[in-house]
């Protein structure tokens, strides 16, 4: 989906998935991605401490 495609949901959601299938640092990467495209302070910070581990 092309409006997807800058904005910070789709890498979350991979993030999650990859989560889920125990690839974690792919699944970090992802977090880190989606917390550079998000314009919200807060999800950032989520987004980063799922990439940290939290």
């Amino acid at each position: 989906e092309p409006r997807l495609k800058d904005t910070h949901l789709l890498p979350t959601v991979r993030g999650d998935l990859l989560a889920k299938l125990g690839r974690i640092d792919e699944a970090r990467a992802e977090f880190r991605r989606a917390a550079g495209l998000t314009g919200n302070e807060k999800e950032r910070a989520l987004l980063l401490a799922r990439a940290d581990g939290g």
